[in-house]
């Protein structure tokens, strides 16, 4: 706003000054004037000075629109009124030097545009640069030879091409981002916005962008593999001493989730296990802590002289890296060692193996008290399986009774601990975790319930009455008319000396003839299969180099036996499947599984629904992941387009 004109500012003072000198007048001349006069006097000045007020008022509006105007580039009100108004300088604001823009003052004295034209804060930095980019493993080099790996747009890739621009330090990096570009256009773009100081002081913001040249050439590891697989230089041999392959299922999935495969030259099968290439050797002990962090494992190390040049006193060696994986695996039964027995307060010893991992859960069926062994503890006294799941016989069962809770607490649970249970089953105090039994137990531990059942072998109906009564821990699970898996102590063949210790000491009377390990679905799975039912979902597989054996039909039957019972094993234990990623089938597959499934189920009749429906596990299609890939994206934006594009027209 600019200042008041001269007689806006005093017109008040001129008024005064005017009645002053009328009084001055009138008594210096001695006139005698009458009041009304006099008041009308008054009047007439207070009109005049209230008009001047008015227009001189009016008179600084105009000139501070017409001000305005010339700053923001609108000249008509200047071009009507250039004959009644004047130019003033706006406080607060000055003229360009060089184009006369009303600007804030700096120290320059030119506008942003001026500035621009006069000085460039980008030059000296690089507009073009080129990256080296291995497409086989699809890493970029770090020079001098350092490769890291980066996906496509990510904080890892942006980092990367910042630090390759040369000329940075010499400005104030403000912000950064990438500009779209073809994903096979091997090309990158980046937009920089920096800050410098320049003429006096003054601060210039300037944003430009940068493009980047993928070179592709191959890095040294996957350079050595291509000319000979045999090119590794550190090797992971991981064993299990089992009849089955389960465990190596379970950790290849596990080995995909995480990407823990990347770095390898090359994965080969072995009959009882998985030999894992790498061409350096930090890569080899990165996957032994991977595998030691989700499995009960032992592992050492050697290495082999391959060359040593004694010009320059240089060796090359060949790292071999052995990984043992603990022979126990999930729903086996084992018969603990007397000393790990009684450093967990005496369960057992006769357990089953519930839970598998970098500890192993066991349990005790009979009481439900469970403890947990870490590889150290197992390795320090070692045992093996009594029984495995290949030894798993079929039984009917004929009646179920619930255990009552306080029953158990009277009677101390048969274990002879009493009221010590609660401190001798304390996890920190034995280095495991184990649960108390009884009524709390049951309130905390809804999965598994103390029940006595009365069983019999499915294939001994018709032909004998034999029936066993156990007690087991499927309480939660089981009702009078299903199918049961577990072990037959009577006529399983164990050679263990714990196991032949313990009969000795406590009789064959206290050994149960039965101990149940899980619900079976097998009948059920097998009339759904009959009418179609499939699964919707499906996991995804490392490239593994099969060895050559000699009985390939027979090695393939096992091979896809144990892939169903793996997958039977997902359905059924919803903390297992939560450790890996379970992918939905493609669009038009999962399309076709979901008619085929719903023709399944209207095919049922009313009794098979009762039976089956809430009963036989599945993996919900809520749980799956999409298996989203880079032309799976392409596809989806395409059709976006040409959606938009219809509208349009």
């Amino acid at each position: 706003m600019n200042k008041p004109s001269f007689w806006a500012k005093n017109s008040c003072f001129l008024g005064i000054a005017i009645v002053f000198l009328f009084v001055v007048w009138e008594r210096r001349r001695r006139i005698s004037i009458s009041k009304d006069v006099k008041q009308r006097a008054l009047i007439t000045i207070g009109i005049v000075y209230i008009y001047i007020y008015i227009r001189e008022k009016e008179r600084d509006d105009l000139i501070d629109n017409n001000c305005n105007n010339k700053m923001f580039g609108n000249n008509e009100s200047d071009n009507n009124n250039n004959a009644t108004m004047l130019r003033r300088a706006q406080p607060g604001l000055v003229l360009c030097c060089l184009c006369a823009t009303s600007i804030s003052p700096n120290p320059t004295g030119m506008c942003v545009e001026c500035i621009k034209t006069r000085v460039d804060i980008t030059e000296g930095i690089q507009k073009q640069c080129s990256v080296i980019h291995c497409n086989q493993c699809a890493r970029y080099l770090q020079p001098p030879k350092h490769w890291i790996r980066a996906d496509l747009e990510s904080k890892e890739l942006l980092t990367f091409c910042i630090k390759r621009v040369k000329g940075l330090n010499k400005v104030k990096l403000v912000d950064a981002g990438f500009v779209w570009t073809e994903p096979h256009s091997k090309r990158l773009k980046t937009k920089l916005t920096v800050q410098k100081e320049v003429l006096n002081g003054a601060i210039l913001q300037q944003s430009f962008v940068v493009e980047y040249v993928v070179e592709w050439n191959m890095c040294d590891a996957c350079a050595r593999a291509a000319a000979n697989a045999d090119q590794w230089q550190a090797c992971v041999q991981v064993r299990q001493k089992v009849e089955h392959k389960r465990t190596f299922l379970f950790l290849e999935q596990l080995i995909l989730k995480h990407s823990m495969e990347v770095n390898a030259i090359g994965v080969k099968s072995q009959p009882d296990g998985l030999d894992f290439y790498y061409g350096h050797r930090s890569h080899g002990l990165k996957m032994v802590d991977f595998i030691g962090s989700v499995l009960p494992i032992r592992s050492r190390n050697d290495k082999q002289l391959v060359s040593h040049d004694a010009n320059d006193n240089t060796y090359n060696y060949r790292f071999t890296l052995m990984v043992e994986i603990v022979p126990i695996c999930r729903e086996d039964l084992v018969c603990l060692p007397p000393k790990t027995s009684k450093s967990f307060g005496g369960i057992g010893p006769v357990v089953l193996c519930t839970r598998v991992g970098s500890s192993m859960q066991f349990t005790e069926t009979h009481t439900l008290r469970r403890v947990w062994l870490n590889s150290e503890q197992y390795w320090r006294y070692p045992f093996v399986a009594v029984a495995n799941s290949k030894q798993l016989c079929e039984y009917i069962v004929l009646d179920l009774e619930i255990v009552n809770g306080n029953e158990w607490e009277q009677n101390g649970g048969d274990d002879g601990l009493g009221e010590n249970r609660s401190q001798l089953f304390n996890g920190s105090q034995f280095g495991g975790n184990a649960s108390t039994i009884g009524g709390k137990q049951r309130r905390a531990n809804r999965k598994n319930l103390l029940a006595d059942v009365t069983v019999a072998r499915s294939r001994d109906f018709g032909t004998n009455d034999i029936t066993f009564f156990t007690r087991t821990h499927l309480g939660s699970l089981l009702k009078v008319g299903d199918t049961a898996l577990g072990y037959d102590l009577t006529n399983v063949q164990i050679s263990d000396e714990s196991f032949d210790s313990y009969v000795e000491k406590v009789g064959e009377s206290r050994i149960p003839d039965v101990v149940l390990v899980k619900k079976s679905y097998a009948e059920k799975r097998k009339k759904r299969r009959d009418r179609g039912y499939r699964r919707a979902w499906e996991l995804k597989r490392m490239d593994i180099n099969e060895e050559e054996e000699t009985n390939k039909k027979d090695d393939a039957e096992k091979r896809m036996q144990d892939e169903e019972l793996f997958m039977q094993e997902l359905e059924e234990d919803f903390e297992g499947r939560a450790q890996i990623n379970v992918y939905k089938k493609k669009n038009e597959d999962l399309d076709a599984v979901i008619r085929a499934n719903q023709n399944a189920l209207a095919n049922e009749t009313d009794d098979e629904n009762d039976d089956e429906n809430d009963e036989i596990p599945e993996i919900k299609l809520e749980e799956l992941l999409d298996d989203m890939k880079l032309s799976d994206v392409e596809e989806e934006e395409e059709e976006e387009e040409e959606e938009m594009e219809m509208e349009i027209h």
